[in-house]
């Protein structure tokens, strides 16, 4: 571990003290997704990927409770405010599925959120929080598409690789049309004599 990296916060701790650690450091990862809090991005094996401000904010709650069960009322009251009148349960539900759907995640074998029924959810995965970018987190930035664990060069290397083949074969077929329209031109013109 590098020396501006948290362990993952056990399940032991209290959740006022999960929520200070998550508050505490800009960066969060578990899996494949990097967390820039203070962007309020959220990045798949350095591809960005766009949640909404609701799914978002479940996202941090569940990790800031990380290993313990945040109900349904708490998801309501850090998502709401108190004057809102809107179908709760509905929404609780809708939020945490397109979340779950962002992260690839299911019901039946859940990586990342656990449904425990009739009280809410728990962030069952290990984060990881940093007050610097994950080193995978530069090399992301830096090319905008690589994925976790390959090069820059590699990425660009297989990209160009594909390009010039593409053009290759459009070349042989190129000259192969120009090499047939050649050969029909002379055979036209020989037999017209």
């Amino acid at each position: 571990m590098t020396p501006n990296l948290m362990p993952a916060v056990g399940p032991l701790m209290e959740t006022e003290a999960n929520a200070e650690v998550v508050q505490s450091h800009r960066y969060i990862r578990f899996g494949p997704f990097h967390i820039d809090q203070q962007r309020q991005q959220v990045f798949r094996n350095g591809n960005r990927l766009k949640l909404q401000g609701k799914v978002y904010q479940v996202l941090l709650v569940l990790i800031a409770k990380y290993g313990h069960v945040v109900t349904r009322e708490e998801l309501k009251q850090a998502l709401w405010p108190s004057d809102t009148h809107v179908n709760f349960d509905a929404n609780v539900n809708t939020t945490v599925n397109k979340l779950r759907q962002i992260l690839g995640d299911s019901t039946e074998k859940p990586i990342y959120i656990e449904t425990i029924p009739r009280k809410g959810y728990s962030f069952i995965a290990e984060p990881e929080f940093a007050t610097q970018p994950f080193p995978q987190s530069l090399l992301a930035a830096s090319n905008g598409t690589a994925s976790a664990g390959s090069s820059i060069d590699g990425g660009n290397g297989e990209r160009n690789s594909g390009r010039w083949l593409t053009l290759g074969i459009i070349g042989l077929i190129l000259a192969g049309i120009l090499l047939g329209a050649g050969i029909a031109t002379f055979w036209i013109s020989h037999w017209a004599r």
